[in-house]
This record gives structure tokens, C-alpha cells and sequence, in this order.
């Protein structure tokens, strides 16, 4: 706990926010770069480092469909955690005897304790681990997700889109800094609240955000220029997760997202999309806020519902135009 706010929902389950507080963020990431002039250390080299995420968590959902657009496959490793973590860290309950076959850990924080003995801020994915010496370089999902698109370049893949186009970064930026702060955290801000006041104010913005959203989409394909860009996957991996798990689990209930005609068809486009809906999993998403989140659900309890099938229909998003991966091509997905 830090000043008697939450460190983070997505590291370890209890108490995230005090009585009467608004939801606040940690946002103390180990702030290490890989980079290609390897000035800190740690420089841009195939297989050398392992990307542990997990399929149930946003911002570890963000770096996987990077990962897999810009078909850094085979230079980066990718490492799996179970979406029900323990009370210390994420754990590798989908692997062969619950260890990770690459880095021979069962709890992720084994990794950020061989660099930082006594760790004291959350376990968080994703994490970037260097195979070798079993340490974590970073596990700033801001950065590492950038830092794919920037630095990464000599692996990617042949047609790999430009995720962040020159010309449109300024206006990529005010979208996303709109989008981390009112939605991605919004939800957060609306399930962990600690009081009621707090949580109005916490519902009240997210929807005048959403509203927002529903208008700019409602005319144009993508949300910035007419390709996909890194905001269009931070936006997509909490609309995702928005009808399953935020309108009832975190009380975001005013409406769902089928219920908003410009985001639910833009939201289906992008899972339609290759490299966006074949790292979604629904199951292992209900399984971890549901199960993990016991301050919020105490019986562990996961619904059966909603419908899903809904994801795979027809959206019509193409007649707006736009051309998903520019001057590049869809990924291969294995």
C-alpha cells in the first residue's frame, strides 16, 4: 500500500483502496530500456530476453498483440502466466508442473528479486526478463510496447505496420494519454473505489469518455489516420474485457458496449483483425478478475455470461474505409 492507496490491482489480490479514496495508480515501473545502443545496459538482441505476460491482463494483453504485429516471434520468447495469481506474485499454472519451461521459475518475482532482492512494489506483467541471468529488465508496459515499435525494427517482420506514423504522433499521443487516464484506468477507478462519491465521479468520466469515443468512431474508422496504430490496441484491450468483466464486476453499468453501436462495431473489427483476437481468451479474463478480485466477488464466483458469440458477426467497418495495416501486411499467426 502507498499512502493508503493501491499499489496495483493486477500484482497482488486484498485490499486495493482505502475507505473514501479515489483509485490511484502505481505507476513506479522499473524504468530500464532495451534499446538498440544498449546504453543501459541492455541492449536489442534476438533471444536474449523473454516476454512474460499473461492473457487475462490488459496492459500484458497490449504488449502480446505488439508483439505478434510486428512478428517479433522469433527474437523474443514469449512466457505465459496463469491468469489466478497467488497473494506474492503471477504464476506459471498453465506450464508443465506450474514452471516456465525458459526461465525454470514457478512465480514471476523469483525474476525481479534476482536483479532486486526484497522487491517491494507490485509484480506486474508484462515484464521483460533476460534469459541468462533470470533477472527482470522492465516491466514498464508504457515503454516496452513503444520500445517494440522503436527499437526492434532490424526483427521486424517483412510488411510490419508502423504502429506509431511520424505524422500523426502528437495527435497519438493526446488521444492515448485521454484513453489510459479516463478508460483503461477508469474502469479501475469505478471497481476499486472507496466510497460512493468517489465512485460517481469515477463513472461520470468514464462514460463522458466513452461518449466521446462513440462520436469520433462513429465517422472514422480507426482512431487516429487510417490505420491501426498503438492507440487503437490500448483502447481495444479494455473494450475487451468491457461487457465480461467491467460493466458488472467493476459496476461500469450504464450500458454495455453492444449497447454503443460505433465502439462495439470498431471492437469487433479490431478482434477480427489478425494478431488482436486470437490473444484474447475470455475464460482465462472472467478467471482471473473474478477469482483474484475477492475484496470485490468474496466467493470467487465466475459467470457464466454474457454471449460471446456476438465478437465473430458482421461489422461493416470496412465501407467507412481505412486499410488496417497500411502500406504493410496482416501477420501470420501461430
Amino acid at each position: 500500500m502507498i499512502d493508503g492507496m493501491t499499489t496495483d490491482p493486477h500484482s497482488t489480490p486484498g485490499v486495493y483502496v482505502s475507505e473514501g479514496a479515489e483509485f490511484t495508480r502505481d505507476q513506479r515501473y522499473i524504468s530500464t530500456r532495451i534499446a538498440v545502443d544498449g546504453g543501459e545496459g541492455y541492449p536489442v538482441e534476438a533471444d536474449r530476453y523473454r516476454l512474460i505476460a499473461a492473457k487475462a491482463c490488459p496492459w500484458a494483453n497490449r504488449a502480446i498483440i505488439s508483439r505478434t504485429l510486428h512478428g517479433l516471434e522469433d527474437a523474443i520468447s514469449l512466457g505465459l502466466a496463469g491468469p489466478v495469481h497467488d497473494e506474492e506474485s503471477w504464476t506459471f499454472d498453465l506450464d508443465p508442473g506450474g514452471i516456465d519451461p525458459v526461465l525454470g521459475i514457478h512465480q514471476l518475482r523469483d525474476a525481479y528479486f534476482a536483479r532486486f532482492p526484497g522487491y517491494e512494489r507490485g509484480i506486474t506483467v508484462p515484464a521483460m526478463v533476460e534469459v541468462a541471468s533470470g533477472e527482470v529488465v522492465t516491466n514498464n508496459f508504457d515503454q516496452i510496447t513503444r520500445d517494440f515499435s522503436s527499437e526492434w525494427t532490424q526483427f521486424h517482420r517483412d510488411g510490419a505496420p508502423d504502429l506509431f506514423p511520424e505524422g500523426r504522433r502528437d495527435e497519438m499521443e493526446e488521444v492515448m494519454q485521454m484513453i489510459f487516464t479516463e478508460v483503461n484506468n477508469g474502469v479501475y477507478r469505478c471497481g476499486f473505489a472507496g466510497s460512493q462519491d468517489a465512485y460517481g465521479k469515477a463513472y461520470d468520466r468514464l462514460f463522458t469518455t466513452l461518449d466521446w469515443l462513440e462520436e469520433r468512431l462513429t465517422a472514422q474508422r480507426y482512431l487516429v489516420g487510417d490505420t491501426i496504430t498503438e492507440a487503437d490496441i490500448r483502447l481495444f484491450t479494455t473494450l475487451v474485457r468491457f461487457d465480461p468483466v467491467y460493466h458488472g464486476h467493476f459496476k461500469c453499468n450504464r450500458n454495455k458496449l453492444i449497447e454503443m453501436p460505433a465502439l462495439w462495431g470498431y471492437a469487433r473489427d479490431l478482434y477480427q483483425t489478425p494478431g488482436f483476437g486470437e490473444n484474447v481468451d475470455f475464460d482465462q479474463i472472467k478467471s482471473h478478475y473474478y477469482e483474484v478480485h475477492r475484496d470485490l466477488n468474496p466467493l470467487g464466483i465466475v459467470p457464466k455470461g454474457p454471449d460471446l458469440s456476438g465478437w465473430t458477426t458482421a461489422h461493416h467497418r470496412e465501407e467507412l474505409g481505412g486499410r488496417p495495416f497500411g502500406d504493410g501486411t496482416a501477420p501470420t499467426v501461430r
